[in-house]
């Protein structure tokens, strides 16, 4: 199963068409308005392609936030889709393990998503319930500043750093 990297700077306008017309397919109920991205770019791609298509499609951003009183550096997981005609060949599965590779080689001590697929579970990744201030997006415009408990906040540490459950995530803008 090849998976590539694809730097958001050099996406392609090809693949990128690709990813738009991917989320399409694999989230009918949520609008990504014609984008590749829900509301923010992200600093990396994960891709799944066959014969020249995408299929697979993870997107991973570099962000610091706020653990409590700490600055902790994460990497946050996005736009986790699979072309819902290619489900259940391990596609997600792959796809996961390399996106946790990669932020596993950066600065991160946290992956950090909002899901609640068992996939992320079986990867590693534990839920939490800490309170979550983040600044809500409509459109792809800033709305307000928000503090609550954030259905689907999921976890796993890439290092030696323990999450605390209690701290509130201030994740000093908007949600992944």
């Amino acid at each position: 199963m090849q998976i590539d990297q694809l730097h958001e700077m050099q996406l392609s306008a090809a693949d990128e068409a690709q990813i738009v017309d991917l989320l399409a397919a694999a989230f009918d109920k949520i609008s990504y308005g014609g984008r590749s991205y829900y509301q923010q770019r992200h600093h990396l791609r994960l891709i799944y392609r066959e014969d020249g298509m995408i299929l697979g499609h993870i997107a991973l951003a570099l962000r610091a936030i706020r653990l409590g009183d700490h600055l902790v550096q994460t990497a946050g997981l996005a736009e986790v889709a699979t072309h819902p005609d290619h489900r259940r060949k391990g596609i997600a599965t792959a796809l996961l393990a390399e996106t946790i590779a990669a932020a596993k080689r950066s600065p991160a001590a946290f992956c950090v998503l909002f899901g609640d697929e068992p996939i992320y579970a079986k990867s590693g990744f534990v839920a939490q319930q800490n309170p979550v201030r983040y600044t809500s997006f409509v459109n792809v415009q800033t709305g307000e500043a928000v503090t609550r408990i954030k259905e689907g906040l999921m976890v796993m540490p890439l290092r030696d750093t323990a999450w605390d459950p209690e701290a509130l995530v201030d994740l000093v803008g908007h949600a992944f």
